[in-house]
């Protein structure tokens, strides 16, 4: 990760106005070294950086659930507009912990809801009755029917637009290790970054983004990471995308850097 310009830091309790659980999103793939100028400019055009436990880089764990027969992974691959993602995520240096279930409508808007649970359950939140309450609830799954299929690991850095309706993630170091098989990959020097936003509103980033070409990209850490990491999984077009990252980056990402 390259270093930080000074940006002017933003705390989590101003984040409340920007928190866009209903939001489109855009993604974005570039390298670390593009990145630096990213941030640069960034920083000169006003965006403000999160701070947490006096960090401007937060360390994030997450474990995607899905059914024995990858039924969530077979909805993306095939393209069904509405669709859901179950995962545990953990915010490594606050030691906090949330069950969250992603929608996604057939309006390209994304709904996420989330809960805390126990540090303790966020490899296997089965034996949480809140959670599995939560779950069924929010999804169209029972705890029964879901088991870890991918855990991603990475560091990430947030920034907020000066008027506070846009918020952009930016995450590097992304690693990969499957708990059905013990197979492990990564995206090496990758970076993804995603802008939300409610779709009201200009982004000066995705004019900065521009500016250095790179281009929205369909990507997602749980289907590039499963194809990685499962040589017996269906991928179908997400063995092409895998091949189209792997063009972007010079480099092969079929083997843990």
């Amino acid at each position: 990760m390259p270093d930080l310009p000074p940006f002017e830091p933003i705390f989590l309790e101003e984040m409340d106005a920007i928190r866009l659980m209903n939001r489109i999103d855009a993604k974005y793939l570039t390298d670390e070294e593009t990145l630096a100028d990213i941030l640069r400019d960034a920083c000169r055009s006003g965006y403000r950086a999160l701070v947490t436990e006096g960090s401007m880089v937060s360390p994030y764990d997450s474990v995607y659930y899905d059914t024995a027969d990858h039924r969530m992974f077979l909805d993306h691959r095939n393209g069904r507009m509405t669709r859901q993602k179950v995962r545990t995520r953990s915010y490594v240096s606050s030691g906090l912990a949330f069950l969250e279930v992603k929608c996604k409508n057939n309006h390209g808007r994304t709904k996420k809801k989330r809960m805390e649970i126990p540090a303790g359950a966020f490899r296997d939140f089965a034996a949480d009755a809140a959670a599995c309450d939560y779950l069924e609830r929010h999804s169209a799954f029972a705890a029964s029917q879901l088991s870890p299929a991918l855990e991603t690991s990475f560091r990430r850095i947030t920034l907020v637009n000066p008027e506070k309706t846009e918020r952009l993630t930016i995450d590097c170091g992304i690693a990969f290790v499957n708990p059905r098989n013990g197979r492990e990959a990564s995206l090496k020097d990758g970076v993804v970054i995603e802008i939300k936003q409610d779709g009201r509103t200009e982004s000066r980033m995705k004019g900065i983004l521009l500016d250095y070409r790179v281009k929205p990209v369909r990507v997602s850490k749980y289907c590039v990471g499963l194809t990685l990491t499962d040589p017996e999984i269906r991928a179908g077009r997400f063995r092409e995308r895998v091949r189209d990252i792997e063009k972007q980056m010079k480099n092969k990402l079929t083997e843990r850097s």
